[in-house]
């Protein structure tokens, strides 16, 4: 049987979708497949200059795509509240989210403009509140999904939930981990929450494998490097080329979490080749980690008190 890719994608006229991260790597792909496949597609990203250029590039390939971009920074919770705000002012049903924006942090610690550790805040909060901010707009659509990307080292996170905000003890790369292991648990906890309340929501959690993107270079706005960052970049130029596959690639499973029929709510899904490093979609290992439905609903109890948005799910 032929492996999934790009030409199963349907026809998705009519379905509105948002990318957030979507000025670069996979949130890019998945954006520019989906408008090549007929989709609304509103390209989501903090930088604006990037985020132009990534509409430009797509309608470069399709003229006649319907894309747009809108700025947002998910560091800032009031400006996500203010995004979804006019979204919902707006009142187009969402067919489909995906949630990909992420950073690879620095060994500085470095917070967002709310107090919160920055990968944690980008990744995890932001998306947070901009899902449960978009249920009505959600659950207007006829079979609507959360795609959530989380990453292979979900299995190496961890919550010290005395601080969580990691104010004592910072380590960049168990930041990192504990966010992607979040956005896993996110994603299970809001499809067993939805299933509870009989919704139609389909949340679906996936990961790249191993993917060439712009994450590692990325890094160099965050901050100033100390010596551990140079070397994290150099190791990321040399394992990415060798290892990794094309950034089109890394974004299959997304766009196979988006709009497979196969593709169940509260699954998790990436790459099936050695290691889940590259492939094609399919059925991913959870790792323990991901697999404390505990941990995932204190997760979710805990991210509504830091945030202040409850979903009543």
């Amino acid at each position: 049987m032929a492996k999934w890719n790009e030409g199963n994608i349907p026809d998705l006229k009519g379905k509105y979708v948002l990318v957030t991260g979507a000025a670069s790597g996979i949130g890019f792909e998945a954006a520019r497949a989906l408008a090549q496949h007929d989709a609304e597609v509103l390209v989501v990203d903090r930088n604006e200059s990037a985020g132009l250029a990534a509409v430009a590039r797509i309608r470069a390939l399709r003229p006649d795509a319907k894309v747009a971009f809108r700025a947002l920074d998910l560091s800032h919770l009031q400006a996500v509240r203010a995004f979804a705000a006019v979204l919902l002012e707006e009142g187009r049903p969402v067919d489909i989210l995906i949630n990909n924006a992420g950073i690879q942090p620095i060994a500085e610690r470095r917070t967002s403009v709310d107090g919160f550790e920055l990968t944690f805040a980008i990744g995890h909060l932001g998306h947070s509140v901009l899902t449960g901010l978009m249920l009505p707009l959600l659950n207007a659509a006829p079979a609507p999904r959360v795609v959530t990307v989380s990453s292979l080292v979900h299995g190496q996170g961890r919550f010290d939930w005395d601080d969580l905000q990691m104010q004592h003890g910072y380590d960049a790369q168990r930041a990192y981990n504990q966010t992607k292991l979040a956005n896993l648990l996110f994603a299970r906890e809001l499809q067993r929450r939805v299933d509870r309340a009989r919704g139609k929501i389909k949340s679906i959690a996936v990961h790249p494998g191993v993917a060439q993107t712009a994450i590692g270079a990325n890094r160099k706005a965050l901050g100033k490097f100390q010596f551990g960052d140079y070397l994290v970049s150099a190791v990321l130029s040399v394992v990415m080329p060798l290892l990794g596959q094309p950034a089109a690639a890394g974004a299959l499973p997304t766009l196979y979490g988006a709009v497979a029929p196969q593709a169940e709510g509260g699954g998790f899904y990436g790459p099936d080749g050695f290691g889940g490093t590259k492939g094609a979609p399919g059925p991913a290992v959870i790792k323990p980690a991901g697999q404390d439905m505990a941990a995932a609903e204190k997760l979710w109890d805990v991210t509504e008190q830091l945030t202040g948005v409850h979903t009543g799910l």
